[in-house]
């Protein structure tokens, strides 16, 4: 499982903005949202976490990668 922190997702519009990004990565991905701590969890996909977090910035989502 990788997990980012999204400093600058903050609704539910940040939050479809997130997973648009993460599917075009790898569509296979299953992807968890949580608003409140903004973190995403991926399970189950092919792509690499540096593949994940450099698409997210290149979007323009502040990205962190977190243990776990």
């Amino acid at each position: 499982m990788l997990r980012f922190r999204i400093s600058n997702m903050s609704c539910g519009g940040c939050a479809k903005g997130v997973t648009k990004v993460l599917r075009t990565v790898d569509p296979d991905a299953e992807v968890t949202l949580d608003l409140g701590t903004r973190e995403v969890s991926i399970q189950g996909g092919s792509a690499d976490a540096e593949w994940f977090d450099r698409e997210l910035r290149s979007a323009g989502w502040k990205s962190e990668r977190l243990q776990g």
